[in-house]
């Protein structure tokens, strides 16, 4: 499975993913690039969708159906694990209720696309106001091999790591995870997200210790979690 990046907006990002020739449009704001791209690779873009609704992931929806005919998967109708076939390789939903309640992610070969759910240091806002949920969706993508990389929905790499560094001001990984930020594309792994991503990182004795010198809820993963969630 190959995929590409498109940035749109501000900070914005949307995905092509293929295989076989056959291509499917992730958050498509970038309508014209991915039309393009896609010709110039000779690919034929079948199939576009969202990782959730909020109106910055979906303006380029009417438009790229319009132009191409392809059809489109609501993501509001997609079931846990449903597989969704490109050429000869699937790709997986993955519902990850949290930042929205209709959010999913979709899992290729080896990345993750993760719109607003998991960025690149950092994780989206609780809209839904749930963070039973946001946890448990966390827990979901955190079970993929370290090496699975990470396309989120923005570029929030800067912004994330200077608050990185006020949760955990000693945190040696950051200044390294800085260091090989690139724009083109903007992707980690989990491997580097364990490192330096506070949020995800509730299991380590510097974010327990952390809990605990502040006087937190910190007995289980939940609860650690549900504090720097609500405390930062």
């Amino acid at each position: 499975m190959q995929i590409r990046q498109f940035k749109y907006a501000t900070d914005n990002f949307g995905y092509l993913m293929w295989s076989d020739r056959t291509c499917m449009a992730v958050d498509p704001g970038a309508v014209t690039p991915m039309l393009e791209f896609a010709e110039s690779c000779g690919l034929d873009l079948a199939l576009v969708t969202n990782t959730h609704h909020h109106p910055d992931h979906t303006p380029g929806n009417k438009e790229i159906l319009k132009k191409t005919g392809a059809q489109f998967l609501d993501c509001k109708r997609f079931s846990d694990g449903h597989q969704i076939a490109l050429g000869r390789e699937p790709v997986t939903v993955i519902l990850t209720p949290g930042h929205t309640m209709d959010s999913v992610c979709f899992a290729a070969s080896d990345f993750l696309v993760t719109g607003d759910t998991l960025f690149n240091g950092t994780v989206g806002n609780c809209f839904s106001g749930d963070l039973d949920a946001f946890f448990y969706s966390l827990k979901k993508l955190m079970a993929y091999p370290e090496q699975t990389r990470i396309y989120a929905g923005h570029d929030y790499v800067q912004e994330a790591m200077a608050y990185a560094r006020i949760i955990e001001k000693d945190n040696p990984d950051i200044d390294a995870f800085l260091a090989s930020y690139s724009r083109d594309p903007v992707v980690s792994t989990l491997a580097d997200e364990f490192k330096v991503n506070p949020y995800i990182r509730f299991n380590t004795d510097a974010v327990k210790k952390l809990l605990k010198d502040r006087g937190l809820a910190r007995e289980t993963e939940l609860e650690r979690f549900k504090s720097i969630m609500e405390v930062y």
